[in-house]
């Protein structure tokens, strides 16, 4: 009787240990490029922060999958890397294009077959698997909305766009449609501030000596949005009523949940752990699967995530203090 207890208990384990080897055999080792621009802006730094928790909470729970991440500086860096990712033998390719003119070193990945998910700035032709983004209209649209509403809908805005790209396109008509509904409002100048404070500074600096009234400033940025007001303050005026940025920076959900800046009372996210969120999209769409619950045979071509208006009262649900 013990001998067959022993013979059973030991197949038992031989059992247990060969489905444990063919659950992990279904799981195919993945490589996975990624390719982000440096972090020239505070948003930038923040996405890369949340890139690299994805990739490190992919990581943990999967040592099949290698990721080989990269930044790069500018547009011709970030084609030499894209070049070199696909010499490596990737399965995968995860790219925040520097802006659109990178799409043909993309287009060269996915003609071979790599899985390739772009986000964010986009391409200028559809050469992607997936592209994922937050949601650039809704974005902008919940941002001037607010601003028309707290200026009873009369007032002078100026806008300090981003770098020329789709999402900065969509984004800045998105902002002169909505602002158009509204006769007694009128947007003076709109100029690219490259979603640079120093830059957005330089050009709030031009509006001031241009413009004798403002009631408003929308950068749609955080960064831009500081660099506006500190130009503002350092000239003495007193016209402007409202900054808004938006992308969440810590700094200024910290101001908006503590009333400290009185010109800036409210934000729109544009959650930068969309760089976390995409990781799980590459493994899942490499190895052929889809999302729990779906009953499509792929991933959506388009994943679109949303914008929130944050005020005073939901402010706290969106700050991260351990983001850079």
């Amino acid at each position: 009787m013990k001998k067959r207890l022993l013979w059973l208990l030991l197949l038992v384990l031989v059992l247990s240990l060969a489905l444990t080897l063919t659950v992990a055999a279904v799981e195919k080792p993945l490589k996975i490029g990624y390719s982000m621009p440096a972090a020239t802006a505070g948003y930038m730094a923040r996405a890369i922060y949340w890139a690299k928790k994805g990739m490190a909470d992919w990581q943990a729970k999967d040592k099949t999958i290698e990721f080989l991440y990269v930044n790069a500086e500018n547009v011709t860096k970030q084609a030499n890397d894209i070049e070199d990712l696909i010499t490596k033998g990737i399965d995968a390719l995860i790219v925040w294009p520097y802006d659109a003119s990178v799409t043909s070193v993309i287009e060269i990945a996915y003609k071979a077959g790599i899985y390739v998910v772009v986000m964010d700035r986009g391409t200028s032709k559809v050469v992607y698997d997936v592209y994922l983004s937050n949601d650039d209209e809704g974005y902008t649209r919940k941002g001037s909305e607010w601003l028309a509403k707290q200026l009873n809908y009369k007032g002078d805005i100026v806008l300090i766009e981003g770098i020329p790209c789709p999402i900065n396109t969509t984004r800045t008509e998105t902002i002169k449609a909505t602002i158009a509904q509204y006769p007694g409002m009128k947007i003076l100048d709109s100029q690219p501030g490259e979603w640079r404070k120093d830059k957005a500074l330089a050009i709030m600096e031009n509006y001031l000596q241009k413009y004798t009234k403002i009631d408003a400033v929308y950068t749609a940025d955080d960064d831009m949005m500081l660099g506006a007001l500190q130009a503002y303050k350092e000239s003495g005026r007193e016209d402007i009523k409202y900054f808004l940025g938006g992308a969440c920076d810590k700094n200024v959900i910290k101001m908006i949940m503590d009333g400290s800046e009185p010109l800036v009372q409210a934000n729109v996210t544009y959650p930068p752990d969309q760089c976390a969120t995409v990781v799980g999209v590459a493994v899942l769409g490499a190895r052929g699967k889809v999302y729990e619950g779906f009953y499509q045979k792929k991933l959506p071509t388009r994943i679109i995530l949303a914008a929130e208006l944050v005020t005073k009262e939901n402010a706290a649900a969106y700050y991260f203090p351990d983001e850079p």
